[in-house]
């Protein structure tokens, strides 16, 4: 109602409407490290994004994010001219850190693995190899089962990584062993052609010699038999042959 100078009156309406502000709502999110994840708004008509760090686009009702660190988001939601304001959290979990292991057999020996990092495991390798335990085991291998071993683990988070481990398997030695024929009374020379680092040789009578090459004097026919030599190398490997001796 208005009234001049003259003193008239006059008067007009208006109307005043109340709009609700938009509810917007987004869910939060967690993934691991290198992973990504879409993040849906609903509520309002457009909406803003920030800050823009790992997010496809800072505009849209559903944007893509990877962030490197966990990470909150701000988003504004528009309807009309209102607004309203939510978060939203993506929280970034870091890869396991696995570690592997493993022994370094001779051929015949088993082959054991081991790691550690996570919650789940399996492993593969060669020869079509695979297992779901930590550490597992192979048994009697031969130089086939050399090679590269690889892990997946899975962790509480469900966050995977991979390790790999070279295995080697060292040959067993080859040991070629000499004997001999001679006259009692002579010596029996044995040999070994060997290039091991622990010789050790067995026979009649109780013999032992740790000789790569041992001699005995003065034979008597009691001598004749086999004796066995079993030969050590620098990888700890162990082989054996037998010489046959004849005393006449």
């Amino acid at each position: 109602t208005g009234t001049d100078a003259n003193g008239c009156v006059d008067s007009d309406t208006t109307s005043i409407t109340v709009v609700n502000n938009p509810t917007v709502t987004v869910a939060s999110a967690t993934i691991c490290i290198n992973s990504s994840t879409t993040l849906s708004a609903t509520g309002a008509q457009t909406y803003v994004w920030t800050p823009g760090t790992g997010l496809s686009s800072t505009t849209g009702s559903s944007v893509t994010a990877n962030p490197t660190t966990t990470t909150v988001y701000t988003i504004t939601g528009t309807a009309g001219t209102c607004t309203a304001v939510t978060t939203a959290t993506v929280t970034v979990n870091p890869l396991p850190v696995v570690t592997v292991g493993s022994n370094t057999p001779c051929v015949n020996q088993n082959i054991s693995l081991t790691s550690s990092g996570g919650t789940s495991y399996s492993w593969n390798g060669p020869n079509s190899y695979s297992s779901n335990q930590q550490n597992p085991s192979l048994n009697g291998v031969t130089l086939a089962e050399a090679g590269v071993y690889t892990v997946t683990v899975t962790d509480a988070n469900t966050c995977v990584s991979t390790a790999t481990i070279n295995v080697t398997v060292n040959p067993l030695p080859v040991v070629v062993a000499t004997g001999a024929t001679v006259c009692v009374n002579a010596t029996i020379n044995l040999g070994c052609n060997n290039s091991g680092v622990i010789y050790s040789w067995t026979g009649p009578n109780v013999f032992s010699s740790n000789q790569q090459n041992p001699s005995i004097p003065l034979a008597t026919t009691n001598m004749s038999g086999s004796y066995v030599v079993t030969v050590t190398d620098a990888n700890g490997c162990a082989s054996g042959n037998v010489a046959n001796v004849v005393v006449n």
